[in-house]
């Protein structure tokens, strides 16, 4: 099962204030843990809202809106991809995060994420097939 950590750092995430290297070093250490476990896919941090934009539909149509976003609190600052065998291992991993960057009120949603065989989609269609090759082309398994 793949999961997708969402790390929210609070206020901290629009600051762009990066962490010190004690700060760095622990983080790096969970992410080496998680590696050498065979469970890390994938990870980033996120650059802070006003270097962003949100592209919001309304009846079809885009509205485009550059950052910064007001819920300073609740804006995402990082993710992990996970593989994992259950979701209490991956609330596991999320609970083994060191504090980020000295942030108080912080928090990591953990989110499963869909597989091929997840939509129903028969894998010897054309659209099992596509779905397949786009997910391979990515290194991923899955959609």
């Amino acid at each position: 099962m793949r999961f997708m950590m969402l790390i929210y750092p609070g206020e901290q995430a629009e600051s762009g204030a990066l962490p010190d290297e004690a700060q760095i070093a622990a983080m790096m250490k969970f992410n080496e843990e998680m590696a050498q476990a065979g469970v890390l896919i994938g990870l980033d941090g996120l650059q802070p809202s006003s270097k962003g934009a949100r592209v919001r539909f309304s009846d079809g149509k885009p509205t485009v809106t550059d950052g910064p976003f007001t819920e300073a609190k609740e804006l995402l600052g990082g993710y992990w991809v996970i593989q994992v065998n259950s979701k209490e291992e991956a609330v596991g991993w999320a609970r083994r995060c060191p504090s980020v960057g000295g942030a108080s009120n912080w928090m990591i949603e953990v989110r499963q994420m869909f597989e091929t065989s997840d939509f129903g989609v028969d894998p010897a269609s054309d659209l099992g097939a596509e779905m397949e090759r786009v997910a391979e082309s990515l290194g991923a398994k899955g959609p």
